[in-house]
């Protein structure tokens, strides 16, 4: 199992919640609706703010 940062932790908590919501979007501006995507995209994000989150495979 991949060990996350805590702040990776909590942007991927963001990110579902706005998934949830119905307000979370994708790259090309479409709903995101699969929680897999959501999950992604919130560790993208942690990553590009330098948070301790393993490498894409």
């Amino acid at each position: 199992m991949a060990k996350y940062s805590k702040k990776a932790s909590e942007k991927v908590g963001e990110t579902l919640h706005e998934q949830k919501e119905g307000k979370l979007k994708s790259g090309s501006g479409k709903k995101v609706t699969s929680k897999k995507q959501a999950i992604a995209i919130g560790l993208s994000e942690a990553r590009k703010e330098g948070a301790k989150v393993p490498k894409k495979d």
